[in-house]
């Protein structure tokens, strides 16, 4: 098959070009061809190569005219989907058609992907009848005897480099893909288990291309090789479609941070407080907000170093960040960090102090000074010192709130979340976004993306808790579960829930059960996921795949048991 041009349709500076053609397309769908009897509505993939290319043609012509951004939620994908089937005349290969819009959506990201950076995954349900290739926890050790088309296309996908799986997915794909080995996948398999894999794709926002085997089940199985062999061997120029590599970025900002970097960026110490505070600022953590400020810049900027503006911003971000830990734990009592003494614990309250203060002057010195455009420092100045404001008042809230131990609602326990946590999401990616030249069409994406994650991973933290995997929910700060328990109870219970938030009781078993028994815990998880429902939809709007990739892929991470930031990273 001869694949249209990726540029077809679009104007100077990438602009779409609308013409009467194009409108038509956009209105007309294909022709549809028979749905096979007995198959669910939508779950069939079209019986001749005739209807399945003609599918394929109109969603390749849609995605041309539209050209969406991908990761692209499973809605907007089914959208697609039904513009090229005609809604409801779809007739039973809606989910065919929206496998390929997502294939087409992918495709010129997948094109620019190196080849040993791709995944080829087979199905064991392509091997002959009397296939006698052992199977192991990585798959099927295929011997290339020639009973059937997995060796052939196992050698020529390694002849270029793939790594080839002959497994129904499995956990060393997403193994290999947080590695940052495997950037993308290309994959056969049924309709059912392509549908079951998505919303992990999506999650990893991993580029992939999917072809669907012609018939489902385990046996007499058939796939289009010429499909397949079209898609191992796709190639294109086009370097900014190809996704961050985060590993990578992840340890050269790691390396910003050693002793030696951080005098080479902030001069050589003056005396004590600067040693106090720098090696504070190079304390071990994850990292995360100096490394989405790397990452924010690379989507815009994708040739030379990191070095210069967004060293200097990266570094201010952890400052802020660094001092609002110091401050932080002589407010809330805390003595252990990093698994060792706080700075207050070490060296008094009036050294950590004065080293958190040194901190949040160093952050706006290094924005000040980081060598962009006058008029962009001044804009990296109004968004750190409005995220400084909002950080201290959602704190003042809480500090204000401990004093008096009276349950808020849970409406005001939100707002100290989306005081207290958002911005620290939103600087790291707009600062970032700013270094590297991006104008403000991003910024009110990027706000809505910042509030709804930032609130979401609080209520995760608050279940977590509650779970008895955190801290005590009455460990002196507000609680969404309790404030909602307040709500709900009946008054004969509101007495021991108080008496929690007042810190003269434990979360013992018996108020656990009394919260269990309210559905608190799944009004929270409701919530939770309108939450990241929210953050995903924010990014919809946001036409840098590169941006919009990192930001789907940042969702998964931070929510991902072991890998969200814990509270040594508040």
């Amino acid at each position: 098959m001869t694949l249209p041009d990726a540029g077809a349709g679009r104007g100077r500076a990438g602009k779409l070009v609308r013409s009467d053609m194009d409108r038509e397309a956009r209105s007309t769908p294909v022709p549809l061809p028979e749905a096979v009897p007995g198959e669910p509505r939508g779950s069939s993939v079209p019986a001749s190569r005739e209807d399945r290319e003609r599918i394929l043609a109109a969603c390749r012509e849609r995605i041309r005219i539209e050209r969406p951004v991908p990761p692209l939620r499973l809605d907007e994908l089914r959208r697609l989907a039904d513009a090229v089937l005609g809604g409801e005349s779809g007739n039973g290969h809606r989910d065919f058609a929206t496998i390929l819009a997502s294939n087409e959506a992918w495709r010129e990201s997948l094109a620019a992907i190196p080849y040993d950076r791709r995944l080829l995954l087979l199905p064991q349900c392509l091997r002959g009848r009397d296939c006698a290739a052992p199977i192991d926890e990585l798959g099927l050790l295929c011997r290339g005897c020639g009973g059937c088309s997995i060796g052939d296309l196992k050698r020529e996908a390694e002849s270029l480099g793939y790594m080839v799986m002959v497994a129904e997915g499995s956990a060393i794909v997403t193994s290999l893909i947080r590695s940052g080995r495997i950037q993308a996948v290309i994959g056969a398999s049924c309709l059912s288990v392509l549908e079951q894999m998505f919303p992990y794709m999506e999650e990893g926002a991993v580029p992939g291309i999917a072809i669907p085997l012609l018939r489902n089940g385990c046996k007499d199985t058939a796939l289009d090789i010429d499909w397949l062999r079209e898609a191992i061997a796709l190639r294109g120029d086009a370097p900014g479609a190809v996704p961050l590599d985060f590993e990578a970025l992840g340890r050269e900002v790691d390396a910003w941070f050693r002793p030696e970097a951080i005098d080479a960026i902030l001069g050589p110490p003056a005396g004590e407080t600067d040693r106090i505070a720098r090696g504070w600022l190079g304390r071990e953590g994850k990292r995360w907000r100096p490394l989405l400020v790397a990452c924010a810049y690379r989507s815009f900027r994708e040739e030379g170093p990191l070095d210069g503006a967004v060293r200097r911003v990266a570094l201010a971000v952890e400052c802020f960040h660094k001092a609002s830990l110091v401050h932080d734990d002589i407010e809330d009592g805390h003595d252990r960090r990093y698994g060792i003494d706080t700075i207050h614990r070490e060296h008094g309250v009036p050294i950590a102090l004065n080293v958190g203060d040194l901190l949040v002057g160093e952050g706006y010195r290094l924005l000040a000074g980081c060598g962009a455009a006058p008029e962009v420092r001044v804009e990296m100045l109004r968004v750190a010192a409005e995220a400084h404001r909002s950080l201290c008042r959602g704190q003042g809230a809480e500090l204000c709130w401990s004093r008096r131990r009276v349950p808020p609602s849970s409406a005001a326990v939100i707002e100290i979340f989306r005081e207290k946590t958002a911005p620290p999401f939103y600087v790291a990616l707009r600062l970032g976004a700013l270094a590297a030249g991006a104008g403000g069409e991003i910024e009110k994406a990027l706000a809505e993306y910042s509030e709804a994650l930032g609130i979401a991973y609080q209520i995760h933290d608050d279940l977590d808790d509650f779970a008895g995997e955190g801290g005590d929910l009455g460990d002196l700060r507000p609680s969404l579960l309790l404030a909602l328990a307040h709500e709900k109870a009946p008054e004969a219970e509101r007495a021991r829930i108080e008496a929690v938030w007042r810190g003269e009781a434990d979360l013992d078993e018996a108020t656990r059960k009394a919260i269990a028994a309210l559905g608190i815990e799944e009004a929270a998880r409701e919530m939770l996921d309108r939450r990241k429902r929210d953050s995903v939809e924010a990014l919809s709007a946001l036409r840098n795949g590169k941006l919009k990739g990192l930001l789907r892929m940042m969702i998964g991470r931070v929510f991902r048991q072991g890998e969200a930031p814990g509270r040594e990273e508040r």
